[in-house]
């Protein structure tokens, strides 16, 4: 995600005045029926209003505030019910606000945006961020011609949908297969930064949207197993290398320095069920 999403050591409490201007006019959060990931789905729409089902509070961090879903030094004192917890998820805006717009950057910076008040106003989340010189792997184009094949959707009918069939996502699969009909090389950085053992970040220069198509990869680094359970990655062991996947798509990854932002949790509180809020915070009746 590179420098523009850098932030000096403070808590996150005061938004800019144009965050505040980027806000849902009415939210209703509810816990999920299902807990199955394949049930999981985030959608945002060209009116910018969200839908979401059986959502983790932890995809909405990393989608706030560009971190990897998975366990990262970037984002820490995380309590287990922002991960293991799931939500259902419909948010409003103002008829103002129009997201069909061919700028990705602008459309990935208002959700960013929108999803940092909710986050703020819905669940107490109170950051600190401090901005940190660290090695990372930057994503590179592996030489003039690369082979990335356009997508046929076009960012203006492809704002946000975690959907196997959407975009901005990356469908789930053995070993994190690079299957996607629509994501830009932010995406692809920020997915592939959930099992490297290092940030990732996006240098390739390459703008637009891709459509890709892989087999799954040996992941560098992998979740603690869940109490009791054998270690993993033993089973990813016959699976090609993420540089080999890479490579399929005239892409590499280069060890190199980047400042980037790492966060901690200072306050983070469940929900009540059944809320509904508008834009103010209050109840309404």
């Amino acid at each position: 995600m590179g420098a523009s999403r850098l932030f000096t050591a403070l808590a996150l409490l005061v938004l800019s005045p144009l965050a505040r201007t980027q806000q849902f006019a009415k939210v209703v959060i509810k816990p999920s029926a299902s807990s199955a990931p394949g049930a999981s789905r985030l959608q945002v729409l060209p009116s910018g209003d969200l839908i979401g089902h059986s959502i983790p509070v932890v995809e909405l961090i990393a989608l706030a505030y560009a971190v990897p879903n998975n366990p990262s030094p970037r984002l820490a004192s995380l309590p287990e019910w922002v991960v293991r917890h799931r939500f259902d998820i419909g948010a409003k805006t103002s008829a103002s606000l129009r997201l069909d717009t061919k700028d990705i950057q602008t459309q990935r910076r208002t959700i960013e945006l929108l999803l940092q008040k909710l986050l703020r106003d819905r669940f107490g989340l109170v950051l600190r961020a401090k901005t940190v010189a660290t090695p990372v792997y930057a994503l590179t184009l592996s030489g003039n011609d690369h082979k990335l094949k356009r997508s046929s959707i076009s960012p203006r009918n492809c704002i946000l949908d975690t959907d196997p069939d959407g975009c901005h996502g990356f469908a789930i699969g053995f070993g994190h297969p690079l299957n996607t009909r629509a994501a830009d090389m932010s995406d692809l950085a920020h997915y592939l930064e959930n099992w490297t053992d290092l940030p990732v970040v996006d240098r390739t220069a390459a703008t637009g949207l891709f459509e890709m198509h892989s087999q799954g990869w040996q992941p560098m680094n992998l979740p603690p197993p869940p109490p009791g359970a054998s270690g993993m990655g033993a089973e990813f062991a016959n699976l090609s290398t993420l540089s080999a996947v890479l490579s399929s798509f005239g892409l590499q990854l280069r060890r190199e320095g980047e400042s980037l932002p790492f966060y901690t949790v200072e306050r983070i509180e469940q929900p009540s069920a059944n809320d509904l809020y508008p834009a103010h915070g209050m109840r309404a009746d």
